[in-house]
């Protein structure tokens, strides 16, 4: 289903691939609990990996998204921004760090160490978000709630029930949040504010009523909740490890493991 009635009688856009995608993937019947471990310790292996580690890393998670169903081609869509981000980033890196210059540009001088720190840091960052699209796209926003209330349990002085339904409602804003900037730019790209050449100012006609609609959702959202008596208090899903979480798990660790020594 593309479109869908929206609270207040208007058409909310095709869904986002940053969402649980349904599929039976050995990613979708990994226990939650299991595949937030592994999240943090992939993520942490990539920022010490170079350009090998990062190179196995990327082929493991490839192969692995590739039974996921996603919709690549919407994932590609709203990714196009973090790539915006990824070229400021490298351009960044390119310029602030020195040694032999090794491609020259009117005044800029761009040295190869720069170029190597630059792609690599990219890299890091563009393999931590797939890692994180993956994760959100295999497990159920229910799911995720559980696992987290589960770590913060024996956690003293921490409302672990709250912590994770706010982290669910996080998760399932996410798409409504990124919908919403669709509409808003589709909008003003029919009133011709894309032909406007101060950027400044197309971010403002973007960026406000994108900020303003998502806190009026946001409000709506309260006080559907109130109206509902909705607490915290809420049976969870069952959790529970089996022999291929424990399996994923040895060649997590082994993997890790591994990208130390290269």
């Amino acid at each position: 289903m593309r479109h869908a009635s929206g609270p207040r009688g208007g058409v909310v856009a095709e869904l986002t691939p940053f969402g649980f995608v349904v599929g039976t993937s050995l990613l979708h019947r990994l226990d939650a609990r299991f595949k937030i471990l592994f999240l943090i310790g992939l993520s942490l292996a990539s920022i010490n990996a170079h350009f090998d580690g990062l190179a196995v890393l990327t082929l493991v998670l490839a192969g692995s998204l590739f039974f996921c169903r996603i919709q690549w081609k919407s994932a590609w869509r709203e990714l196009r921004y973090f790539l915006i981000l990824l070229a400021m980033v490298f351009a960044a890196r390119v310029l602030s760090t020195g040694g032999s210059p090794a491609i020259t540009i009117w005044m800029i001088t761009i040295s190869l160490p720069g170029l190597t720190t630059a792609a690599l840091v990219c890299w890091r960052l563009a393999f931590v978000v797939l890692l994180g699209l993956a994760f959100v796209a295999t497990t159920r926003p229910a799911e995720i709630r559980a696992a987290v209330q589960w770590f913060l349990k024996p956690v003293p002085l921490v409302s672990e029930k709250k912590v994770a339904t706010m982290m669910g409602l996080i998760l399932r804003f996410i798409p409504v949040i990124l919908n919403q900037a669709r509409e808003t730019a589709e909008a003003q790209k029919a009133r011709g504010v894309e032909n406007r050449k101060n950027p400044v100012y197309r971010l403002a006609k973007i960026g406000f009523p994108v900020m303003r609609r998502t806190f009026e959702r946001a409000d709506d959202l309260a006080s559907a909740m109130e109206a509902r008596c909705f607490t915290e208090n809420r049976t969870n899903p069952e959790l529970s490890a089996h022999w291929r979480d424990w399996v994923a798990m040895g060649a997590v660790v082994c993997l890790c493991m591994a990208l130390l020594t290269l």
